[in-house]
């Protein structure tokens, strides 16, 4: 537990080398410097902005007393004192921060031989006594296990802490390392003993999702077990929790909500543009997993409780479903760990024949960008994976993420966009040229031709995350290649027509309201034009609109299908078209009660149903964002390969078999 303090302390270093946090404090605080990943400092970033957000608040309100105190508990290496006092907020209020013995000794050990801080601590320069490890003027630090209430509690009085002025309680992913009945016991203790008080609360929940499964094994493997998610997993239960001990007011956000409504534009616009990103689905995932909450009692009613002055729109509670769909694992007699991968592609090349490119994933035993390419065949009534062969390939494929591939004929394949690196620039396009037929019971001699296309610099071509359909106008066949994001522009809204055959732009007459810039949207042939669905949009933001780029005589019209009930705004899903019923499968949504499963939009009467994916036949969790998926007609099935991602810093988790759906329920004809 003391470890996860250390850990946390660097990631936050890290995020203030970067320019997220302003905290000069920290460094001095923190032996060790390391680079984090672009993840890990915004969740880092939200972390420390939800509680300064607090702390400064209840500072802010409390003015008017002339005495308040804050109480950190489990408080590590953190700076907070000592930027609070920097920004001269702690003119009539004491910090007393409590964390285990050796801890506490450490930091007092750092404060006194670090001269920027002991002159803001105001060393009283004395020995200091039994559990107290430092004593400033306006700041005590003491060694203490939380779990023993009653030693706390002397300890605490001993060093001067007043319980009938306003105190804030602090507690910042600590309460969830102890025994819950302890923690509940610690909460009520606050309640009970301290006439004006506010309790801040930052913490995990939702652990039995598959971010959440993730996220549990990993602390559970640091031998540090998340122990209150069982019985509090969720808001509404922290909430209940508060409440019950003896809070008056409490309220609760997910990091999601906290980012979008309590966070400023120009901020949140801030910390976008810091540096190269393109982990969406992990950072939001990220947000839906963590909380803050604020409770008070004994408050004056115009400081309580902290975040009930913003306004938040609130879930509509749990989002309703139709019904379920089994999930049940595609076993396939060969290797199928090269299938292990996400921002790949998969496209049906012959009916019983998918060819999937890209990504990033498991090769050669090791985490890569994935180079090799793979092609499932299904043959007497088995799927089974095999490596294929590259001609060609050298430079030409350089390991490419969030690209797409279009079939454009029984031998050849385009390939446009995709990424290395978020920084480096979108890559150009490609033909893939593989034989007209396969004797699918051998497939091990499918080989795939690579040739380049000039000009590959194309700005058509370079981008990622969009997506290219085929659309019917005067008879030709086009490629419509719409959105997208390039490393120049976090969100793409323009689009292109690609003949086919010659690989020529053509400027069609689009009629219509422009949509709004999206990415990570999907995107599926009907009717000679384009169902678009979902996306995210410029504020990084999930959208719930579903277009339809309608074929005319003399060019195109944007029209909006309108969904009842409101589809739930997403992006990073799959979508197939099947007998007039738009599928809709995974991606990422805000509503952190559950993930999406499979969603089923009627287009002649605008119905959208939600069906969960049960996933009880599955032995580990199912992520289905970055993945792909296959519709098989005429087994009305779906079949979904790879996903995963990189969560945050619990480890990078990839699907590790294709999983098939039986949809023929669902897509009964009415």
């Amino acid at each position: 537990v003391q470890g996860t303090g250390g850990s946390s302390a660097v990631s936050k270093c890290s995020a203030a080398a970067r320019g997220y946090v302003q905290d000069r404090f920290l460094r001095l605080l923190v032996g060790r410097q390391r680079r984090r990943a672009p993840l890990v400092h915004r969740g880092y970033y939200i972390r420390a902005r939800a509680v300064d957000h607090c702390a400064q608040d209840f500072l802010l309100k409390t003015q008017s007393h002339p005495r308040t105190q804050i109480l950190s508990l489990g408080a590590g290496f953190d700076s907070l004192y000592f930027r609070l006092k920097d920004m001269g907020l702690l003119h009539h209020a004491v910090v007393y921060e409590v964390d285990f013995p050796n801890v506490a000794c450490q930091k007092a050990a750092l404060i006194k031989r670090t001269k920027e801080l002991s002159a803001l601590a105001g060393d009283t320069g004395g020995e200091e006594l039994g559990v107290i490890a430092f004593s400033g003027e306006d700041y005590k630090l003491l060694g203490m296990d939380l779990s023993e209430l009653s030693e706390l509690e002397r300890a605490l009085e001993g060093a001067g802490l007043d319980n009938e002025i306003p105190t804030l309680f602090i507690a910042e992913v600590v309460l969830t390392y102890m025994e819950y009945s302890r923690s509940d016991a610690l909460i009520q203790w606050a309640a009970d003993h301290f006439s004006q008080a506010c309790f801040v609360l930052y913490e995990q929940m939702h652990p039995q999702d598959p971010f959440g499964r993730v996220m549990q094994q990993h602390f559970s493997q640091l031998n540090s077990a998340l122990r209150s998610l069982a019985q509090y997993p969720d808001c509404e239960a922290q909430q209940r929790r508060f409440f019950e001990k003896g809070w008056t007011e409490c309220s609760v956000m997910d990091m999601n909500e906290f980012f979008t409504h309590c966070t400023p534009q120009d901020e949140q616009q801030r910390v976008q543009a810091l540096e190269p990103f393109d982990e969406y689905e992990e950072w939001h995932l990220k947000c839906s997993h963590y909380f803050v909450l604020t409770a008070s009692k004994g408050m004056e009613p115009s400081w309580t409780p902290l975040l009930s002055n913003m306004a938040v729109p609130h879930h509509d509670g749990p989002v309703r479903t139709a019904g379920s769909i089994a999930a049940a694992v595609c076993a396939m007699p060969s290797e199928t760990s090269g299938l292990r991968r996400y921002g790949h592609h998969s496209v049906l090349i012959e009916p019983n024949m998918i060819l999937t490119t890209g990504g990033f994933g498991e090769e050669d035993g090791q985490h890569c960008r994935v180079r090799n390419f793979h092609v499932l065949i299904k043959h007497a009534g088995h799927w089974k994976a095999v490596c294929v062969k590259k001609q060609n390939s050298g430079k030409r494929w350089d390991g490419r993420l969030y690209h797409t591939v279009s079939r454009l004929s029984n031998s050849l394949a385009l390939v446009i966009g995709g990424r290395t690196s978020p920084s480096s620039a979108g890559l150009g396009m490609l033909w893939l040229k593989f034989p007209e037929t396969c004797n699918v019971s051998d497939p091990d001699d499918f080989t795939v031709e690579l040739v380049s296309l000039q000009p590959a610099s194309e700005p058509a071509a370079l981008r990622w995350r969009h997506s290219a359909t085929e659309v019917i106008f005067k008879g030709e066949k086009y490629l419509f290649l719409y959105g997208g994001r390039s490393a120049l522009e976090p969100v793409l809204g323009d689009w292109y027509f690609l003949h086919a055959k010659e690989l020529s732009y053509t400027v069609i007459p689009v009629e219509g309201p422009v949509p709004e810039s999206r990415h990570s949207h999907s995107a599926c042939s009907w009717n000679g034009g384009v169902l678009v669905a979902g996306g995210l949009g410029a504020a990084e933001q999930p959208l719930g609109s579903v277009l339809f780029l309608r074929a005319l005589e003399h060019g195109f019209q944007w029209q909006t299908v309108e969904t009842h009930p409101p589809l739930i705004p997403r992006y990073s899903h799959t979508a197939h078209v099947h007998d007039g019923k738009l599928l809709l499968v995974g991606g990422v949504w805000f509503h952190s009660s559950s993930v999406p499963g499979i969603t089923v939009i009627d287009l002649m009467t605008g119905l959208c149903l939600d069906y969960t994916i049960n996933v009880e036949h599955l032995e580990w969790p199912l992520m289905l964002h970055n993945h792909s998926s296959v519709f098989l007609p005429e087994e009305k099935e779906l079949l979904l390969i790879g996903g995963g991602g990189n969560c945050f810093s619990f480890g990078t988790h990839l699907n590790p078999e294709p999983v098939l759906l039986s949809l023929s329920n669902i897509l009964v004809s009415h």
